[in-house]
């Protein structure tokens, strides 16, 4: 009994430092803790996703960050590594919705990028791809079977994306079947948001274009609210999301006759 209390003190203790060191440093990785508390990396992974689960860190590809802020914008190279396996699980639900023929807009967000990947990878015929974003236009710029249409204007560097009045200009001018939207917040009273005012803006012309606005958005995501809104909860017409969504946020939104997808 001694043994198992000095055990879970020696844990507790590690993971209290380990706190200090994303404090300190913004994240950590696995190769850090193995070498900084001479442990496996199996002990190490055990520890931020016990971290994980009480919240106080955010698990990231090969280790772990300090809890975003929903209202701050974050480097588009940063979230990719935030929640992966989840957003490539909806990228593929979403990818399997387009069907040939169609025109689809996909805003700027590493999960719409997981979108742009299945969707060449799955080889979808005849599509038409609308993106401020020049991540996604660079992924499908060899695609076959999709013709792309890129949105300028004024480049966000931290989003490596495009806004401002040109680009919902040009947007004005088109028509879309879908829209899929990345955003950093979807609250059940204000709909989805994101930090950005300008691209909160062109967001919300990206959902006046389409027939269908669908938002992805891995479950963190969920009853959080960023600073800017981009439209009301009404327009939004499907939720792609990933197994860990809130029973209760998605029961709220499926009597409100939005459909939920938990991929």
């Amino acid at each position: 009994m001694a043994k198992v209390r000095s055990r879970r003190l020696l844990a507790e203790e590690r993971r209290r430092k380990i706190l200090e060191m994303v404090e300190d440093s913004g994240q950590v990785t696995i190769t850090d803790l193995v070498k900084q508390f001479a442990v496996s990396a199996v002990t190490a992974r055990g520890d931020l996703d016990a971290l994980s689960e009480l919240g106080s860190v955010v698990r990231s590809h090969g280790g772990a960050v300090r809890r975003q802020e929903p209202t701050r914008d974050y480097p588009v190279q940063f979230k990719a590594t935030l929640h992966r396996p989840e957003k490539i699980r909806i990228g593929k639900a979403a990818a399997l919705l387009v069907q040939p023929n169609e025109t689809i807009v996909l805003d700027n967000g590493t999960t719409t990028l997981e979108v742009a990947r299945h969707l060449k990878a799955l080889r979808t015929q005849n599509v038409t791809v609308i993106t401020n974003a020049l991540n996604i236009a660079m992924e499908l710029s060899d695609a076959p079977g999709i013709s792309l249409i890129m949105i300028g204007g004024l480049l966000r560097r931290i989003s490596s994306s495009f806004v401002g009045p040109q680009a919902e200009q040009m947007l004005r001018e088109l028509h879309a079947d879908r829209v899929f939207l990345a955003v950093d917040g979807f609250d059940l009273e204000i709909g989805p948001s994101t930090p950005d005012i300008l691209e909160a803006q062109l967001n919300g012309r990206m959902m006046d274009i389409a027939k269908e606005t669908n938002i992805v958005a891995d479950a963190s995501k969920l009853g959080r609210r960023s600073l800017s809104k981009i439209g009301a909860i009404d327009r939004v017409d499907r939720l792609i999301t990933d197994s860990h969504a809130p029973a209760g946020f998605v029961e709220a939104l499926r009597k409100r006759g939005i459909e939920v997808v938990e991929a």
